[in-house]
């Protein structure tokens, strides 16, 4: 593993605040996030769907399914190692990131062929599927133990991850705790040398592996039924549009906080890696659990499908917005025309912007004009609908919906405390300009 790093920032250290509540809110949430996974899987699978007390768990059964195999360990590390083949041998789309303080304003150079190497993944499990030499359908088969796998792995490159990064000396704006350095990370820009590591896992493993386990479900329930339901074909279409945004898009998230700020700790890893797809595909698991017993009026299946596309539509056009506006004011845009381009997905070169003492320039043009998150908005719609589409039967798919909106919540405040240190004054001008921070004349 490389890193663009030499040695970390002592001013940057002092000034690192102290998120998620500190080293034991960092120690609760990893705990946490290692039982949810595993409890609402044993609800799925043993309880009906229903929430189930700890002391009544059948814990012989759980582990019998749960425990890793060599099946689940080759789909698992099949699927990882294809992935990063793809995205090291195919030609794509060589894009600049931002410029790094602690390199001297060096950009370190992307090469985004996630839409090709999508296309290729899609082919090759069509042939696969269709030949019966490994269908899509043995992920659902394997799941806790798969599961069981990622979260092994996970961990693993975290821990891997820390302690290289630290014997190289390549830690970036360190507080000097292990717990809370080891959540929020050490490195800045790991990479084998091309691949960026943490982009990589962002974009090629979490949204394809959660799209790959509904495809998974939706083979299941072919299988069993000889037919897709239409819940099941909602959140076919539900993950395909989400991933498929993150594949065609995929150099716009160069310029995103989490690529440029953000370190690669224990918690981008291991929701990368591990929760990310096994936790947010609740609702894909549920269909196929109860089949035909989710039975909704045609008009009821209708407006999901409008809320859904709707949301996607300003979803996918603010962030390309936004993202596309900082390329050219970087002088890095190129027009791709990746599958879908949506219109009003660019602005024109003269947007409007708030020039800052800081040296950037805030967009309040396009969807931007009318609030300041509105892709957390549309965001949060989305998966309101991925609970929706399921019924009213059990809380399971509603609880990405929950878990999601209060992340969503919590990021958007800490992007706006960063705003408020960095912009200073200039902030406050932004804010009365744009006043909204995710509806219009509402909040």
């Amino acid at each position: 593993m490389s890193s663009s790093s030499t040695a970390p920032n002592k001013k940057e250290e002092k000034e690192e605040p102290r998120e998620f509540g500190g080293p034991w809110g960092c120690l609760a949430i990893m705990i946490f996030s290692h039982i949810i996974p595993y409890y609402y899987w044993y609800c799925l699978e043993f309880n009906d769907s229903k929430l189930v007390w700890f002391g009544d768990v059948d814990w012989a059964k759980a582990w019998e399914q749960a425990r890793p195999n060599w099946t689940a360990f080759n789909i698992y590390m099949g699927f990882i190692i294809f992935e990063g083949l793809l995205a090291w041998l195919i030609p794509g789309h060589y894009h600049e990131g931002l410029p790094l303080a602690h390199e001297g304003g060096k950009k370190l150079v992307y090469n985004c062929n996630a839409i090709q190497a999508w296309y290729v993944l899609l082919g090759t499990v069509a042939v696969l599927y269709v030949t019966g030499i490994a269908p899509i359908s043995m992920l659902l088969d394997n799941y806790a133990s798969v599961l069981s796998v990622a979260i092994i792995f996970s961990n693993l490159v975290a821990l891997f991850t820390y302690f290289f990064t630290i014997a190289t000396n390549r830690q970036h704006r360190m507080t000097g705790g292990f717990l809370y350095d080891y959540f929020m990370g050490a490195i800045l820009n790991p990479r084998l040398g091309s691949l960026d590591l943490k982009m990589f896992t962002e974009a090629r493993i979490s949204w394809v592996l959660l799209f790959m386990l509904t495809l998974s479900a939706a083979a299941k329930q072919y299988e069993q039924l000889g037919y897709i339901t239409s819940p099941m074909a909602f959140m076919i279409t539900a993950h395909f549009l989400y991933c498929n945004a993150i594949m065609k898009g995929e150099e716009c998230i160069v310029s995103t906080w989490d690529i440029f700020y953000e370190k690669w700790g224990w918690l981008l890893i291991f929701w990368n890696l591990a929760g990310v797809p096994f936790v947010y595909c609740y609702s894909s698991v549920y269909i196929l659990k109860k089949g035909t017993e989710i039975n909704h009026p045609t008009w009821y299946t209708i407006l999901l499908f409008a809320v859904l596309l709707f949301s996607y539509y300003i979803w996918d056009t603010a962030q390309s917005q936004r993202n596309r506006f900082r390329m050219m004011k970087a002088g890095t845009f190129k027009d791709r025309k990746t599958f879908p381009q949506l219109p009003y997905g660019t602005l024109p070169p003269n947007a409007k912007c708030l020039k800052t003492k800081a040296g950037s320039e805030l967009l309040v043009d396009g969807w931007w004009a009318y609030a300041r998150k509105p892709h957390y908005t549309t965001d949060i719609m989305m998966a309101l609908s991925w609970g929706l589409i399921c019924g009213f039967g059990s809380f399971i798919p509603y609880f990405y919906f929950c878990f999601f909106t209060g992340m969503i919540i919590h990021r958007a405040h800490r992007d706006m405390e960063r705003c408020k240190r960095k912009y200073k004054d200039d902030w406050d001008v932004y804010c009365n300009t744009v006043k909204y921070i995710y509806i219009p004349g509402i909040i």
